[in-house]
């Protein structure tokens, strides 16, 4: 369940995230709680999909990562650089090497700009070459994503589609070849048959562009497509990391397999596994549930929920859970009393 811990970390990680911690002041003097707690790691070359419903803070944790939100407190190491300590020009130093792909590919554009001056800004802020090598790379990042740039350079926003914008934006974040690239629900925002096309570009640019990818998304089905180690959130706390095909085959948390069976399939003669219900809506994260936050929503909640906060640790070889009592250990499951789901 969602819990806190580190046991998941590794050691050979390009960015390492730790104890992070991201909070708001709110009406009353009350105060949310985005993201409590957070720690994750992503290696060089690897794609972390993090997913989870609305509110769990799972953007609120990428704007912290480019210290665009600046974290309440924890660790975002970078490359063996502490950025929160970072500001001024120590931090601007770090920018080219860390980039971002924000989620409604329309509003991130400006709306005044041509194309071109909107994609070769970023080098001329660096002074990255002269005016003639700025416009080669310019043409080239724009051609890898799929559009002609002597249509596209003299244009503005208003004159594209929505996937179209998105290619503009990834174009935008790769001009300066960065080293980690954070795509904030990239996808969320374009039609369906769009969203493919996104993707796979994304995979493209990583192989061709040698990226680390952060994809935060809320869709399980979009995130599996792309990511090599998936980490699931719930009301701003870690509740599941591992490899991909371990999380979608066999989910460690109650609130994972929740998730898993709401992806729709496209068969009408598929049968669903069944799985426990989970009810009630997200808590507030002005006043989250004491011990684990999932508690007042799972099937399987008992009184020690309520009472002690479930540590990160490992069911099997690198796929780690933060829950009491997890759906894949048959040894916890059966012990679990038939009255499991009322304790709240």
């Amino acid at each position: 369940m969602a819990g806190s811990g580190t046991a998941h970390l590794r050691e050979d990680a390009l960015l390492r995230v730790q104890d992070l911690v991201v909070e708001f002041p709110s009406a009353g003097g009350r105060t949310v709680h985005a993201v409590s707690g957070v720690s994750f790691d992503v290696q060089e070359g690897e794609t972390l999909g993090i997913v989870g419903e609305s509110g769990c803070g799972k953007s609120t944790t990428g704007w912290a990562v480019m210290q665009l939100r600046r974290p309440t407190s924890g660790s975002v190491v970078f490359e063996g650089e502490e950025l929160t300590s970072l500001r001024g020009q120590d931090l601007r130093r770090v920018r080219p090497r860390l980039q971002m792909i924000f989620q409604d590919p329309v509003s991130s554009l400006n709306p005044r700009r041509r194309i071109g001056d909107i994609v070769v800004e970023a080098l001329r802020i660096w002074r990255r070459g002269n005016a003639a090598g700025q416009t080669e790379k310019v043409w080239e990042v724009l051609a890898a994503v799929g559009l002609d740039p002597d249509s596209v350079v003299s244009r503005r926003r208003h004159q594209f589609s929505g996937g179209q914008c998105q290619r503009i934006s990834i174009a935008r974040a790769l001009v300066l070849d960065p080293k980690l690239v954070i795509c904030d629900e990239p996808v969320s925002a374009l039609d369906v048959s769009v969203q493919a096309q996104i993707l796979n570009l994304l995979e493209d640019m990583k192989a061709r562009y040698r990226l680390t990818l952060v994809f935060i998304a809320h869709d399980l089905a979009v995130v599996k497509n792309i990511s090599d180690r998936v980490m699931v959130m719930y009301l701003g706390k870690v509740c599941e990391v591992g490899p991909a095909e371990a999380v979608y085959a066999r989910p460690a948390h109650h609130y994972t397999s929740a998730l898993l069976s709401a992806i729709p399939v496209a068969d009408p003669g598929h049968e669903r596994q069944p799985v426990p219900l989970v009810e009630g809506q997200l808590p507030s994260p002005i006043a989250p549930p004491s011990g684990c936050r999932f508690r007042t929503r799972c099937p399987a909640a008992q009184s020690r929920c309520s009472e002690e906060e479930p540590q990160v640790r490992e069911v099997s070889s690198g796929h780690f859970t933060a829950c009491h009592y997890p759906p894949i250990d048959p040894d916890v499951a059966a012990a679990v009393p038939q009255s499991a789901g009322k304790a709240r």
